[in-house]
């Protein structure tokens, strides 16, 4: 087509090229991310845990904000997703939230996300409408296969709490104490689940959490000896954001490791994070 255009002035093939030129280039820039996808779990399901920073109800609702933001990208990619857990406030928010999320690459394109989120707004908390920053912390690690899985989980390693779910009221509202709260005794890894209407899925999808969380244990401690090669185990702590949401007084979204900006922040909070997630993975 190219050589026929040398040959006449065709406005109509012209455009053609043109079309075919930017879809061809999106294919190949999502074939470019999928070379990056290669790490030794990218391509299993993952669990992502939402933590709200100090702040009271300004925190806990920034927490809210991201899991919608997560949510929305998942629906988006046609990723399916579970909210196990949800320690939700009276006033707005919550605490902490824990997700399962299925799909393709679901680890390897969210791994990105793993770090200290920060938000600046005018709070709609704050009767005086003043600026607040607000933390929460996100955490993401892979579902492993249960093929993958050598932990035996006796019942002397656990204590099991019953207790009735919580909701938003009405029928969100379990009648029945449903809810699994599974400790594990040596390690003290707490496991909640409260999504399932019988007490024995949530003792199931809690068991399968914590086995996931227990292999992470043991990964993390042979890992140690590789320390330094690749820091993928930084700690979490806030004061050292990865990226920042600015609303007030100018709208910008920026990562602090790769320096990829943003300004539609309202885009961005609607699940739009693609370009945050392909800068991190070339970066690395």
């Amino acid at each position: 087509m190219l050589e026929i255009l040398k040959q006449e002035n065709n406005l109509e093939l012209s455009q053609l090229i043109e079309s075919e030129i930017v879809e061809i280039s999106s294919k190949l820039d999502e074939l470019d991310l999928d070379t990056l996808l290669n790490g030794p779990y990218d391509e299993l399901d993952a669990i992502m845990e939402i933590h709200a920073g100090a702040g009271g109800t300004e925190a806990c609702d920034w927490a809210n904000m991201l899991l919608r933001m997560y949510t929305r990208f998942c629906e988006k990619k046609g990723f399916k997703y579970e909210i196990v857990d949800k320690q939700i406030l009276d006033e707005a928010g919550f605490k902490s939230a824990t997700v399962l999320i299925k799909g393709e690459y679901a680890y390897g394109k969210l791994k990105s996300e793993k770090g200290v989120h920060r938000l600046i707004r005018i709070s709609p908390f704050d009767s005086n409408s003043r600026r607040h920053t607000s933390f929460a912390s996100v955490d993401i690690e892979p579902i492993f296969d249960n093929k993958d899985i050598d932990i035996q989980i006796k019942d002397s390693d656990i204590r099991v709490d019953i207790y009735r779910s919580s909701g938003n009221g009405g029928q969100g509202v379990n009648t029945t104490d449903s809810a699994v709260r599974i400790t594990h005794l040596a390690t003290g890894i707490v496991v909640t689940c409260q999504n399932e209407r019988s007490q024995i899925q949530n003792r199931e999808t809690a068991l399968n959490v914590l086995k996931s969380k227990l292999y992470k244990l043991e990964l993390e401690k042979r890992e140690q000896e590789l320390k330094g090669i690749q820091g993928e185990l930084s700690d979490i702590n806030f004061g050292s954001q990865i990226r920042t949401y600015t609303m007030h007084p100018y709208s910008l979204v920026k990562d602090h490791r790769t320096n990829v900006e943003n300004t539609n922040v309202t885009k961005v909070l609607d699940g739009d994070i693609d370009l945050f997630i392909d800068a991190y993975l070339k970066k690395r």
